[in-house]
């Protein structure tokens, strides 16, 4: 493996551990703002990206049945 090599393994995990980081925060603040319960943004913080894929799908149902 050369210098390019290993340069571009480095930067693809730093660019994999910001995205995990990022959707695990994400996905906290929606559900906290969503829920109210730091117990949920947890379980929501740990499914990560996936709950936020869920929230962009159903957000319209979720925030119409918020409605008065």
């Amino acid at each position: 493996m050369n210098v390019l090599d290993s340069e571009i393994v480095r930067m693809s995990h730093s660019v994999v551990n910001y995205g995990i980081s990022f959707g695990t925060a994400l996905a906290i603040v929606i559900s906290f703002n969503k829920n109210q319960s730091v117990v949920w943004a947890m379980i929501h913080g740990f499914f990560s990206w996936f709950y936020v894929i869920y929230y962009l799908i159903f957000k319209k149902k979720i925030c119409q049945k918020d409605l008065p």
